[in-house]
Formats: structure tokens, sequence, C-alpha cells
């Protein structure tokens, strides 16, 4: 399969960038496997591709331009119209490099776990390595409260001293919206304590944000509740099992029968290493197709490389970026001690407390960039 970028650039001759800004697309539901796209165009003419919340691709100014059709909802006639009159190409050529790029872009949307790099001859690039306008991902923690009886190990901060009412976090997510980020993550604490999640998931949805949850499940064993998560536009739930007791596989099991991508978290404690194997084996047998794995104890690296190994032959996906809740023995914080400085912290993704203060990534509490309620993005946002 030839190069596509390579091939565009060899052949288009540069002209006038296409205006900076993001564009989005969601899929109809007769559309086969639902998705979204979210472009955004750097004032180089350059692009960021993002699909489904997983996939990131930058795009040179000319794919970039064949994104905004896609995106766009143009169609290839369209598309072939407008490209052809930009560039020196004819509007057959046009035509046949458009479906091209529009096939291999579907392509990651229906093959699970596609590397565009080895099957689609586009530049695969981690968030962190490349100069972005706007954040790809903000995680909400909406409270720092905890159900009765908690495990200990996710005990919330207590610097933070008020919560943002829903209105302040509408706004927050309207302000996240117009700055250009696609990717919203609601966590905590424990989210779902607080009784405007619906709305807040509502409100991300109307704005065409895709959402996700993190939480223990504790309320996810009433199905109705489920069903109204996933009715008001919730994308993606990570389920965060509990250190110092047994999961609750009736709410694993409710989610795995829904239709929703979920994450399965498992923080590895001196206690319950020794049972983590079965643990992942029986997540495998339910169909739970990812987890996310950390330690409370840099004594555990080489247990967590073990199972990290396990779950790749199980055939799931390992997840190592979402903004688990912890504030004591926090992972994020121990790799801030280790490393000094996490890649993407402040750049991919930022945290937002529930008062609305804006750290690099959750568990750096002690750099804090501004708050959303009172300042600037610009003051905020200095990748």
């Amino acid at each position: 399969m030839p190069d596509i970028l390579a091939w565009i650039k060899e052949r288009f001759t540069p002209v006038t960038a296409l205006p900076p800004g993001s564009y989005h697309l969601e899929a109809a539901p007769d559309d086969g496997k639902p998705y979204r796209m979210h472009l955004r165009l750097q004032a180089d003419g350059s692009g960021i591709l993002v699909v489904n919340a997983a996939t990131i691709l930058h795009l040179n100014p000319t794919a970039a331009e064949y994104a905004y059709h896609l995106v766009r909802g143009a169609s290839a006639d369209e598309a072939a119209k407008a490209i052809a009159a930009r560039y020196r190409v004819n509007r057959e050529q046009a035509y046949g490099d458009f479906r091209d790029f529009v096939d291999r872009i579907h392509s990651l949307v229906e093959t699970e776990d596609l590397d565009p790099v080895t099957f689609l001859d586009f530049e695969r690039i981690a968030p962190n390595s490349t100069a972005l306008t706007a954040p790809l991902r903000l995680d909400c923690a909406l409270t720092y409260q905890l159900p009765e009886g908690a495990d200990p190990l996710m005990s919330p901060s207590k610097r933070v001293t008020r919560e943002l009412t829903t209105d302040e976090w509408r706004a927050i997510l309207d302000k996240a919206w117009d700055f250009g980020i696609p990717h919203i993550v609601f966590t905590g604490g424990e989210a779902s304590l607080r009784e405007d999640m619906p709305e807040l998931i509502e409100r991300a949805e109307h704005n065409g944000q895709v959402c996700g949850l993190l939480t223990d499940g504790h309320k996810l064993d009433d199905k109705a509740y489920l069903h109204t998560l996933l009715q008001t536009g919730l994308d993606h739930l990570t389920i965060v099992l509990p250190t110092n007791d047994e999961p609750n596989w009736q709410v694993i099991q409710n989610v795995s029968d829904a239709d929703i991508f979920f994450t399965v978290h498992i923080t590895l404690t001196a206690e319950n290493v020794a049972g983590a194997e079965a643990l992942i084996e029986r997540l495998e047998k339910i169909d739970a197709s990812a987890v996310s794995l950390s330690i409370a104890d840099p004594a555990l690296e080489g247990d967590l490389a073990r199972l990290g190994e396990l779950v790749a032959d199980l055939g799931m996906r390992l997840v190592t970026d979402l903004p688990v809740p912890y504030s004591r023995a926090n992972p994020v914080a121990q790799e801030v001690a280790e490393d000094e400085e996490i890649p993407g912290a402040g750049r991919a993704w930022l945290y937002v407390e529930p008062d609305g203060d804006v750290l690099p990534a959750q568990g750096m509490p002690d750099k804090i960039l501004g708050n959303l309620l009172t300042d600037d993005w610009e003051k905020i946002y200095q990748p």
C-alpha cells in the first residue's frame, strides 16, 4: 500500500492553508459502527485528527484538508471539486485520492487496535510529542466525596473547600468546547455522588464532546441508572476496583452487557497482588476488553510489568493514562517524584478540581495553573 502522505507531498503544490479551528463529526446511527472525529486545524495548515478519543493522527496540510472535507460531511464529488480547485490535480484524481483517504480512516474506526502506521501508512504520534493549541482531554473531578465505607486508599485531598455548582460546571464544559477540547472525563472522589452528573454528561453530549466516567461502580448495580447515563451520552466507562474487598461482579457484568466501551482499573497492593492474575483472567472471561493497572508501592513494579504482559497475552487492551482518583499513594504523584514530569500532563490533558482549579494532572496539587471560572485559557494553558 503506498504511503499516501508521502505521495501527497510529492504531487501537490503548497497553497494557502485553511483557517485554523476545530471541526467535529458524529456518525449517524444508521452509518454502521458509531464514531466521532475531531479535527483541529493549526495555523500552519497541519492538523490533529482524533478518532473516537483513542487514535491521534498528525496530518500535513494536504491530508488535513482531506480530513476537513470528511469531517464536514462533504461527498466525494464535493471534496474532489474543492481539492481540484486548490491544487494542480484533475478532479478524477482528487476523487480517487479522497475516497482512499476516507477508506483508510474508516478502517481505523471499524478495526479494533489497528495500528495506523503499519497498516494505513499514517503517521501516528504520542499526544505529548507535538505542539498543540489546546489539550485533547479535560479530566473533571466533580467532587472529592466518597461513599460510606469506601476504600481508604481513595481518600481525597482536603485542600479543596467547595464544589462548583451545576451551572458553573456547565460553563466550564462550554468554555472547554469553545477552546477546542473534544474529550471530557468525569472523575472524583466518586463522581456519581453528584446528582447532576447525568445533566453534565448531557451537556457534554450536546456540545459534541466525547464523554467518559471513572467510578467505583456502586450506583451501576441499578440498571436503570446505567441506562440513564448511556441515554444522556456517556461514551466510555472506567470501573475502579476496591483494593481491600471483592469486586462487585454484578456491576461489572451489567456494564459488560451494556453497549459501551469500558475499562477496569486495578491498583496493586502488597495485600491483593497475589490474587491479581486470577482477577484479570476472570475479567477476560466476562468480556472486559480493557484493563488499567497502577501500584500503591514502587516495590511492586515487577508485578506491574508481569501483569501487564498477562493483559496483552489475553488479548485485552492495557490503558495507561487514566486520571484515576487518588491522593494518598497516588501513582501519578509517585511518577512526578521520580521523573519530575508526566508526558502529556499540562499539554495533552488537564485536570480540574471540584473548585475549578486546574492542575497539569491529578496528583499534582502543588502545580495550580489557574482557575477555569476566573482565569483565561491563555493563562492556564501554556504548553
